[in-house]
């Protein structure tokens, strides 16, 4: 399934990145540690996460995770808005919590 797709059916509102929407989904990750994140998160994988800075969209692009989802409203920086816009990460915001939103993402990926 493509970002744009998955981000349309759980009504995630794109903040930068709309370059990437194109990208396939696999799965989920999870995390707020950032080096914890670019040891774990798999190429393709969602990631869920409250850190909406320039750090974030970097670690995006080390590990090739197909978007970023800012979960629980958490708001996006402009340094991360403007690093997302050239390195085509798509980052989205929602107002749900990690949990319900990662369960909503598996429910569609399986």
């Amino acid at each position: 399934m493509q970002v744009k797709n998955l981000s349309e059916k759980l009504n995630f509102k794109l903040l930068a990145g709309a370059e990437g929407e194109v990208n396939e989904v696999n799965g989920c990750y999870v995390g707020d540690l950032l080096s914890w994140v670019m040891g774990r998160a798999l190429d393709g994988n969602v990631w869920l996460t409250v850190m909406g800075n320039v750090n974030a969209v970097a670690v995006a692009v080390l590990t090739d995770v197909s978007a970023i989802v800012l979960t629980e409203g958490a708001s996006l920086d402009e340094d991360a808005k403007a690093r997302a816009n050239q390195q085509g990460v798509p980052i989205y915001s929602c107002e749900t919590n990690t949990y319900d939103t990662a369960i909503s993402i598996y429910e569609l990926l399986k």
